[in-house]
């Protein structure tokens, strides 16, 4: 293999780690989503009681003239504490809050994609629609370079590293344990991970979860994800293409409804992807950051992807817009995996069309 060995600069020792805080405060980091739509953004303040639900924390601001979501004549931009996780860093009592964000006037900003979708989400309630995504991601160090990769060189080709062992295969399983368990700390449903097709590349699946719940969970996940490597001196990235020629990062959207789960579900399964593909172009619209410019850098038809421009299914195969999984052809019911959405996919934008196309016939 071409590959080289990598000791990740991981962070000196904490030196305050042992520095008592006061049992009655509780420290909480609130995370939001930035004018980019991929960006997270996060700071922190101290409360001095520990919230019952999310509807206990008070409503803050920040300066979003930095964050490309206000003018810097009126610049204070609010978030609203929408889901509390356990803080996996800090620990103890301490919180991690999932916020959204809103205009001077408490209008959503121009990326606050999750109002619509929990409104989506509580409409299609009687339907019980499940969700789940497979997100890749590439390590990187500093530089913009993957991580593991050989100096000014590539690594030999896709094959020999998907969920492979060995120091000549595998870069930063340590930071991926470790993010495994943090995520299980914070309470995200968090499913599995495993090396990706390249040097690098990892996955790891969120969900399955009701409604609005798997998107929650992936925006959280990706914030510890990105916190954790910090400290590792690498910085992950969901980049759709990372690498010309080299297989790109998705974030695979897993959906079913009740029927689809029940006896015979199959039939029911097709004609959502026969929905699907009446609604190709309004779906690839949704499903990366550049409204489809980064997924026609990432679907070529090549390294084993479909093509941005057609729509196909299929059983077993990945090459397809839409996957059949072998399990779920056999038993006649289960679930559908749409391939097409990028690794920096907004999952409540994606959540929202699904439900649209899928349940709504819009």
């Amino acid at each position: 293999m071409n590959t080289v060995p990598i000791v990740l600069n991981k962070a000196a020792m904490r030196k305050y780690d042992d520095l008592t805080i006061p049992c009655e405060a509780v420290l909480a980091g609130y995370v939001w989503i930035d004018g980019t739509g991929i960006n997270l953004r996060s700071k922190d303040r101290t409360l001095d009681f520990f919230p019952e639900s999310y509807k206990d924390l008070p409503i803050w601001y920040f300066d979003g003239s930095n964050t490309q979501q206000a003018e810097r004549d009126n610049s204070d931009t609010f978030i609203f504490p929408q889901v509390i996780y356990h803080d996996p860093f800090r620990r103890g009592n301490h919180i991690l809050v999932l916020a959204d964000t809103y205009k001077h006037n408490y209008q959503p900003t121009a990326t606050n994609y999750r109002k619509d979708c929990l409104l989506l989400s509580e409409k299609a309630e009687v339907e019980e629609p499940w969700f789940g995504f497979n997100q890749e991601f590439f390590l990187m160090s500093t530089d913009g370079r993957p991580v593991g990769w050989p100096p000014g060189g590539f690594p030999s080709p896709p094959g020999p590293y998907y969920c492979a062992v060995g120091a000549n295969r595998i870069v930063a399983r340590d930071l991926m344990e470790a993010f495994y368990r943090c995520c299980l700390f914070a309470g995200v449903q968090i499913n599995g991970i495993n090396p990706g097709t390249t040097p690098s590349q990892w996955n790891f699946q969120i969900g399955p979860s009701p409604g609005i719940k798997a998107a929650d969970d992936l925006w959280i996940s990706r914030y510890i994800l990105c916190r954790l490597a910090e400290e590792y001196g690498a910085v992950a990235s969901f980049e759709p293409q990372p690498v010309e020629y080299w297989p790109g990062n998705g974030c695979f959207a897993y959906f079913s409804t009740k029927e689809m789960r029940e006896e015979d579900g199959i039939m029911l399964i097709e004609k959502a992807i026969d929905k699907l593909a009446r609604r190709h172009g309004a779906h690839m619209t949704e499903y990366d950051a550049s409204s489809g410019a980064d997924n026609a850098r990432r679907l070529t038809g090549k390294t084993s992807m479909p093509n941005f421009k057609d729509f196909t299914a299929g059983v077993a195969n990945r090459g397809c817009s839409v996957r059949i999984p072998r399990q779920v052809s056999e038993d006649k019911r289960g679930y559908l995996e749409d391939r097409r959405p990028a690794a920096n996919a907004d999952p409540y934008r994606v959540i929202s069309v699904m439900l649209k196309t899928c349940v709504f016939d819009e």
